[in-house]
Parts: structure tokens; C-alpha cells; sequence
């Protein structure tokens, strides 16, 4: 009876801290997603102006290393391709125009965060047989009329795939392709 006493009142304090806990987790997601929602809403408004394609961007990267994802961004008020690539051992960002093609600038990844996330994809693309291009090219083709606005690989469920993010006009949908 008083080991029922003892656990019952601590569990209260347990109770209300995995309450807390889920709590947080509830308040960050939602922060991520309004944050995704914000950057798509970005590059819906700017991507008019673009006339380089997502396949095109990772082409014209590769003189800095393999590409291993792309995504269309909005910086400093501005449109741009992001493309994570490895040269050797070290990843970095190369910044592709999307009006000419051509590179901006290419600089080291330096955040922790952003190698992490480069080292995953680099790691899943090694275990690829279809490049990038051909994961992007597949899935526009299959949604006529959407444009590619980011690109993906992951390894999922023992298979590698690229995670696409497709739009026409406001409509958005994420696609997978299978790279093996």
C-alpha cells in the first residue's frame, strides 16, 4: 500500500514531463513545417523567372564534384540552386545561377548539420546505379507539367531512392524515384 502511495505520486511529475516533452516535439514539428511551407511558398513565387532546370543545375555542379542532391532556394531576396557536392572527402555547396546556369560561387560545408545530411546522401547515392538527372527526368515526365524543385537520395525500406518535389503553378506534390 505504500509502495502504491510512493509510485502513484511519482508519477505525476513523470506524467506532466513527457507531457512537456511531447509538447516540444508538437511546437517543433508545427516550426518545421510553417518553416517548409514559407520556403515553398518562396520559390512558388520566384520560380517563374527560372530558366535553368533542376537537371540542368546538377549537370553544370559536376565540375566541382558529384552531385549528391539540388534544391531551389531563396536567399538574400534572390532565386537560386543549391547543390550539395563531394570532391574526395569533403562536400560543399555549389550556388547555380538559375537564369544562366552558370556557378556563383562554391563554398566548404562547414555546419555540422549540413555534412551530416550531405554524408547520408552521399552514402545512399554510392549505393545508387542511376544518376541524380535520371531520378529528375523520370518523375517530370511522369507529372506533366510539374518542374522539379529539389532532389533527394536516401536509402529507404533496403532500396535507394531520390525524393523529388515537384510544382506546377501552387500545387506541390513529392514524388520517389528508385535509382538501382
Amino acid at each position: 500500500m505504500i509502495r502504491a502511495i510512493w509510485t502513484e505520486t511519482n508519477m505525476v511529475p513523470r506524467r506532466l514531463g513527457i507531457g512537456i516533452a511531447a509538447a516540444g516535439i508538437l511546437i517543433y514539428a508545427g516550426l518545421a513545417s510553417r518553416a517548409e511551407e514559407n520556403y515553398l511558398a518562396a520559390v512558388i513565387r520566384e520560380l517563374p523567372q527560372a530558366s535553368v532546370s533542376l537537371d540542368q543545375a546538377l549537370k553544370a555542379s559536376e565540375r566541382e564534384g558529384n552531385p549528391i542532391s539540388a534544391e531551389y532556394d531563396v536567399e538574400d531576396g534572390g532565386l537560386q540552386i543549391s547543390v550539395y557536392a563531394k570532391s574526395g572527402d569533403h562536400f560543399s555547396e555549389v550556388t547555380v545561377d538559375p537564369k544562366s546556369g552558370s556557378i556563383i560561387k562554391t563554398k566548404p560545408l562547414t555546419d555540422p548539420r549540413e555534412i551530416n545530411e550531405a554524408q547520408e546522401q552521399s552514402a545512399a547515392l554510392a549505393k545508387a546505379k542511376l544518376p541524380l538527372e535520371a531520378a529528375v527526368g523520370a518523375a517530370v515526365s511522369a507529372n506533366s507539367g510539374y518542374r522539379a524543385v529539389s532532389v533527394i537520395p536516401m536509402l529507404g525500406d533496403g532500396e535507394v531512392v531520390a525524393a523529388i518535389t515537384l510544382i506546377n503553378g501552387e500545387a506541390i506534390k513529392t514524388v520517389t524515384e528508385r535509382l538501382e
